[in-house]
């Protein structure tokens, strides 16, 4: 509604006058473009300029609903996009021709690993360019355009390269919707020549911007159905485990209707944490395996059903692939797929409907949820650090827990901040992000700019390594420039402490940097940019307080100086199980 409204308004007749009959026509692709970026919910994007996007970033910076953020670097404009997408549903970057799209690339495919629909839009060549034998700046030097391309083919839903005004209209429709139904990336080359030549089929406003929704097969759904409730109807203990795949299926409110009506225990897995509210009073934590939360582990593999929804198994969420779970016991329901044990499989029944019409039939059963009360022991509070101790990370993350409240979002990087991270209790409303499946280090810097400007009501706490930082610090500047207010826990161990984990070598010790003095100087005493370094508890309570007090207006940006060896048990187990799965030997020929 809210994007039927905005062209509405933008339709009256005294903000576009319609062309005079014989004279040429005022609409053109670079505000058709805008246009439709408004329409599907995106206010800001996240740009670097090059000498084939400029005219292009004119017109979208002369869209009123659109505001263009100037970032540091290719790459990280492409991880803001990813953060704006996970809280706003959708986001765009602008890069210029293979040089800022071979550079943001990376970006591009963590977010078609984690199912977001992100418009990923480059200035191409002019469009007399194409079919000759020119070389171009900016390309590997033949005079084949089409390398940036044939890249992208690998990591996006769908490609378009408009270079014919003709069907540019249908080529970026075309590529946003399927963008949209698909949930993954799509990538839009718009030649440099193109955006301010009006043409006719931009002569009217668009009409609103519309994606009809899917709808189930209506018997293979009652048939899902109804083989689903016998398998879980029968069983003595059976549990609810939801995955990442929730926020692609939009399925949060049905997940949450099957476990009312089923009164299972309700487990998340590592990647879908933020997805399940964490205050139901069937949740029991984190299924992880052998790094579970405690108690929880075991009440789900000793389940004789489990139902997971959405769930992505790889190496990361499987703990090296040692989850003690069967597939006959397993009911699998993917976004548009369930699948019942080792079969029979349904297609074409889509996650919502199905938890909705299951939550029907299901008989209440709270055997496993009785169980794991008998079991469960309060977590340990970590012992308090004497005046003067050197800070633990275990304390660190005591004091992150009681900042944390339903106007509050936590990024998490890759790195011991994803253990420590999914141990926080979040409150209602809290949001949570990290990126799992494609485990970039240096996404969360980006990530944090881009979803403290999606989500203005919220104050991002991020966690991040020394060792991420470095790959992404500079975009700290962006964040003083837009005005955002999050607080960054820089963790300053001295290295990549979880490739140490995994597999140590001098290759994870980094050049320690002075953090706080490094954000001080991006600040240049330009914008509102606090920072502190903190040794001991003492301080890292007085800086909290202040970041949350005085400074609550402003960036501000704590380095945490711990010990190099200090990390999570967690990540210790986790680290070895990995480490055993990648170093297995070659299968006999």
């Amino acid at each position: 509604m809210e994007a039927a409204n905005q062209m509405g308004s933008a339709a009256h007749p005294s903000s576009t006058p319609p062309p005079v009959p014989g004279s040429a026509c005022t609409g053109t692709l670079g505000r058709h473009l805008a246009r439709r970026l408004v329409e599907i919910g995106v206010s800001d994007v996240f740009s670097v300029p090059g000498d084939f996007n400029l005219t292009l970033l004119d017109h979208l910076i002369a869209e009123p609903g659109l505001n263009v953020i100037g970032c540091c670097n290719e790459l990280n404009a492409g991880y803001a996009a990813d953060g704006y997408a996970r809280s706003r549903g959708v986001g765009a970057c602008v890069v210029t021709f293979t040089v800022g799209g071979l550079s943001v690339i990376n970006a591009i495919a963590g977010a078609y690993s984690e199912n977001l629909p992100l418009i990923c839009i480059v200035g191409g060549p002019n469009s007399n360019d194409y079919g000759t034998n020119r070389i171009l700046h900016h390309t590997i030097g033949l005079p084949d355009f089409s390398q940036e391309l044939r890249c992208f083919q690998t990591v996006t839903c769908i490609q378009a390269v408009v270079n014919n005004l003709d069907d540019a209209h249908e080529q970026i429709d075309t590529a946003i919707s399927t963008a949209m139904k698909e949930s993954k990336p799509a990538y839009i080359s718009i030649s440099c020549n193109l955006p301010g030549i009006p043409h006719p089929t931009f002569a009217r406003d668009p009409v609103p911007f519309l994606l009809a929704p899917n709808v189930s097969n209506q018997l293979g759904l009652e048939a899902a159905v109804e083989a689903t409730a016998e398998f879980l109807n029968k069983a003595v203990k059976p549990v609810i485990v939801g995955g990442p795949k929730l926020r692609v299926a939009k399925a949060q409110e049905a997940f949450l209707e099957l476990a009312d009506a089923s009164t299972y225990p309700l487990a998340v897995m590592p990647s879908g944490k933020g997805l399940v509210p964490e205050q139901h009073p069937h949740f029991i934590g984190t299924y992880w395996g052998a790094v579970s939360t405690s108690f929880c582990g075991e009440i789900v593999e000793s389940a004789d059903a489990y139902i997971f929804v959405g769930p992505i198994f790889n190496d990361y969420s499987s703990v090296g692939y040692s989850l003690l779970i069967r597939k006959e016991k397993a009911i699998v329901v993917q976004p548009n797929r369930v699948t019942i044990g080792n079969g029979p499989s349904f297609g074409w029944v889509f996650m919502a409907d199905f938890l909705s019409a299951l939550a029907k039939k299901l008989k209440k059963n709270s055997t496993a949820m009785e169980n794991y009360k008998r079991i469960f022991v309060p977590p340990g509070v970590p012992l308090k650090c004497e005046k003067d101790e050197p800070l633990r990370v275990n304390i660190l993350f005591k004091h992150i827990q009681q900042m944390l409240s339903g106007d509050t979002a936590v990024i998490s990087e890759t790195g011991d901040s994803w253990f420590n991270c999914q141990k926080l209790r979040l409150p209602e409303n809290c949001g949570y992000e990290f990126q799992m499946q494609y485990g970039s280090i240096g996404w969360s810097v980006g990530a944090t700019l881009g979803y403290a400007q999606a989500a203005r009501n919220k104050r991002v706490i991020a966690c991040i390594g020394d060792g991420s930082f470095q790959v992404t610090a500079q975009e700290i500047s962006t964040m003083i420039r837009s005005g955002q207010k999050s607080i960054i826990f820089l963790i300053n161990n001295g290295g990549y402490t979880i490739e140490v984990e995994i597999h140590d070598g001098p290759y994870n010790v980094i050049k320690n940097w002075d953090y706080a003095g490094f954000v001080n100087a991006i600040h240049n005493g330009e914008g509102k940019c606090w920072t502190a370094k903190v040794r001991t508890e003492d301080e890292l309570t007085e800086a909290i307080a202040t970041a949350t007090g005085e400074q609550k207006n402003s960036l501000c940006f704590i380095e945490v100086l711990v010990h190099k060896d200090d990390t999570s048990k967690e990540l210790l187990e986790w680290g070895s199980r990995v480490s055993s799965a990648n170093s297995r030997p070659p299968n006999p020929q």
